[in-house]
């Protein structure tokens, strides 16, 4: 008779198990469903992680292209403009500005004409 550590293994099942929490039907209760569910949701997780740092630059830069063409301006224009000026400001910045203080951002615009 071999020697089985079940110890070990269920509480190596419950700890995966655990994760599984509030999935639907058998992928929350059977284990080979459960594990195949729960490694897929991690590996969207980690590349979203990736994917949503280049979603939010491209929301920022959409936000500052709109604020700077109100003034006249393309978002590469202004940006160059922003580097020749040596203003250091970074896009998430700059697009809350756009978005919520539009008296600041002309100024940052004006400042860089």
């Amino acid at each position: 008779m071999r020697s089985v550590n079940h110890v070990a293994s269920r509480t190596r099942r419950k700890k995966m198990m655990k994760n599984a929490k509030g999935y639907f039907g058998r992928r929350k209760n059977v284990w080979t469903v459960s594990k195949n569910a729960i490694e897929k949701g991690w590996t969207y997780a980690y590349r979203d992680r990736k994917a949503k740092k280049r979603e939010f630059r491209a929301l920022w830069i959409q936000r500052i292209n709109a604020g700077a063409r109100e003034h006249g301006l393309s978002y590469s224009q202004f940006m160059g403009k922003l580097t020749a000026a040596g203003i250091e400001i970074n896009r998430k910045a700059l697009a809350d500005l756009a978005m919520n203080e539009p008296k600041a951002f002309k100024a940052i615009v004006d400042k860089v004409k």
